[in-house]
């Protein structure tokens, strides 16, 4: 008995050496591209295709590697301007896992779900993502569909009727602890890597509820799924107390709301982005930002934006969108697109600002940001740089023209405007 006992022991140790550290899965901030901004909940498989060939031929170079279909890509009959939640058509398998919607998505037909198309993103050299809502489909736990990996047990048993997401009615919370809780989040996530899925976005986790239970049981998930899925958990505001918890199961984390093409957004993100530099945040596991809205937007709308089919052109003035850029570098955040992209040939000044070297470099090579003072008028970062000297950002916020200055740098800058600046 002692024998069994010295090798269950060994095999355990082994286990754990062995195991890898998802934080390994993105060494620096994720890059990339995401459906939302342009095309809300009612992106295609056309204009996801155009988007991703654009990247990989102008911006793959950069790093930014991730092509991401946002939300709602199950539904076959979403509106143009907003959530379709008077009668959704859903794409579900048996098993009550979502499928994408085959009208939008010719290549998932006959259930093939999105593995042609991630396919086709990995020949291009990119890695492919997906978003999800957190929880089971409504119309799973309607049907009564069995959980796979756990005999007997049905989509009903792991949650009730209620939809606690105050956004979006389209999935009930997965209980933890109940029997088939834990298979369900495993069976999506061998679905997911199945099909090639290399980054998972997974929403209403954060606010106005952490949703620890979910979080833990989608960690546990991807490391028993076979790939490298970097999880991203969305929206904010992601309480700051629950740093260590983050850190230790998702790779990056929103930590406000949705950033759209305002001054006010910006506004509010920077003093909450500054708090959470102070966390110090292990390599790997990254606070996020959001997204860039530049380019242009809503081409097909989105609930927060009702706009025509035409889009419109981001709201920020040059110097604003340099301020976003700045920030978002300084303070390492993802670095996810979320314009035309096919569309930025119009627009060079967001193309080189999206390209530029130093910004790019603050972002990649970076070490530790902290945050040298943060007011409602001025701000500044500086952050170790990885081959030696500092990255020093210095920010106005205020409506009127302003000296800043900080470790050494001084301007005097134009509102809302901004200098990045590498110093040995």
């Amino acid at each position: 008995m002692g024998k069994m006992v010295l090798a269950a022991v060994v095999a355990i140790a082994m286990a754990g050496a062995d195991a890898e550290d998802f934080a390994e899965w993105s060494p620096t901030p994720p890059m990339g591209w995401n459906s939302w901004d342009c095309y809300g909940s009612a992106v295609n498989e056309a204009q996801f295709r155009a988007n991703v060939d654009w990247q990989a031929r102008h911006l793959k170079e950069y790093g930014y590697e991730y092509a991401v279909v946002d939300i709602r890509w199950t539904v076959q009959n979403e509106g143009l301007l907003g959530y379709n939640q008077t009668n959704p058509l859903y794409t579900l398998d048996g098993f009550g896992r979502y499928l994408p919607a085959p009208n939008r998505f010719p290549s998932a037909e006959n259930g093939a779900g999105f593995k042609p198309l991630a396919d086709w993103v990995h020949s291009k050299g990119l890695k492919f993502g997906i978003h999800i809502m957190r929880g089971v489909p409504k119309e799973a736990v309607a049907r009564k569909c069995p959980v796979k990996g756990a005999d007997g047990v049905t989509c009903d048993q792991i949650t009730d009727s209620r939809i606690e997401c105050l956004w979006l009615r389209d999935n009930c919370t997965v209980f933890a602890g109940r029997k088939g809780a834990q298979e369900y989040y495993d069976s999506i996530m061998e679905l997911y890597a199945s099909w090639g899925v290399d980054f998972v976005k997974c929403d209403d986790l954060s606010a106005p509820v952490y949703r620890k239970d979910e979080v833990e049981m989608l960690r546990r998930a991807i490391d028993k799924c076979g790939r490298r899925i970097v999880l991203s958990t969305s929206p904010g505001e992601t309480p700051l107390d629950e740093a260590g918890h983050l850190q230790k199961h998702a790779n990056m984390w929103r930590v406000v709301n949705d950033v759209w093409d305002s001054w006010r957004h910006i506004a509010h993100l920077v003093p909450i982005m500054c708090e959470w530099l102070k966390k110090d945040c292990r390599q790997g596991t990254w606070p996020d930002c959001d997204m860039i809205p530049f380019g242009k937007l809503g081409v097909t709308g989105h609930c927060w934006s009702l706009d025509t089919a035409s889009g419109r052109k981001c709201n920020l003035t040059r110097d604003e969108q340099r301020t976003l850029m700045h920030f978002f570098a300084i303070c390492r955040s993802p670095l996810m697109i979320g314009a035309d992209l096919p569309q930025l040939e119009n627009d060079p000044e967001a193309l080189a600002l999206l390209t530029d070297k130093t910004i790019l470099a603050a972002q990649r090579d970076g070490r530790n940001p902290k945050p040298i003072f943060c007011t409602k008028e001025e701000c500044a970062i500086v952050s170790d740089n990885a081959r030696g000297g500092k990255f020093v950002a210095i920010f106005n916020l205020s409506g009127t023209e302003r000296e800043v200055s900080a470790s050494g740098v001084a301007r005097r800058l134009a509102p809302h405007a901004s200098v990045l600046v590498e110093v040995e």
